[in-house]
């Protein structure tokens, strides 16, 4: 690993009671607002993947985008959208989930993915998992499969890596925070 975990939880901005009263938001806009920051983090993941066997990177709306589209580019393998209710044109493929604020949906391009294709998923963090497991049902409607879902940040206590994991996916994120960590 480029820098050590300490490094990168130092990056991130606690924010209590957002975006309602209750829930403690982990907020990666300095790490992103860091140059050097977020290179070491794209770095990382780059390390990590490039000589892994996938075919295509995917993206969750919103802050996954940042991350997916610089290690998609980083290692020439195409970005697949997962985006929230309403964003994509064409023919869409849809996921109800349960996040930790209530009821969402997510949605794909139907010919995004082919049979045999296999998706390195990445989103900012991972809590609940309600945003990558809606993700893995799409992919697994497309025939294609999840090599693993990555992310900045696990909230373990929150479960959605144990879930991810219980359904087969593996995970890999650069930090973990517990939910009493400022």
């Amino acid at each position: 690993m480029i820098f050590d975990e300490f490094s990168i939880k130092t990056l991130i901005r606690t924010v209590a009671d957002f975006p309602k009263p209750g829930v403690t938001f982990r907020d990666i806009t300095p790490l992103l607002q860091s140059p050097r920051a977020l290179r070491m983090v794209a770095d990382s993941f780059i390390q990590r993947y490039v000589e892994a066997e996938f075919s295509h990177i995917g993206a969750v709306d919103a802050r996954g985008f940042l991350i997916g589209s610089i290690i998609a580019y980083e290692l020439n393998k195409p970005l697949i959208l997962f985006r929230k209710q309403g964003k994509l044109p064409g023919e869409v493929l849809r996921e109800s989930y349960q996040t930790e604020y209530g009821e969402a949906f997510l949605e794909v391009q139907a010919d995004s993915l082919c049979e045999g294709d296999q998706i390195l998923m990445f989103d900012d963090l991972i809590a609940t998992g309600g945003t990558l497991l809606a993700a893995a049902q799409l992919v697994r409607r497309m025939g294609a499969s999840i090599h693993e879902a990555t992310a900045i940040i696990d909230l373990p206590e929150l479960g959605g890596s144990e879930k991810l994991q219980d359904i087969g996916i593996p995970t890999f994120t650069l930090t973990a925070f517990a939910l009493d960590d400022r």
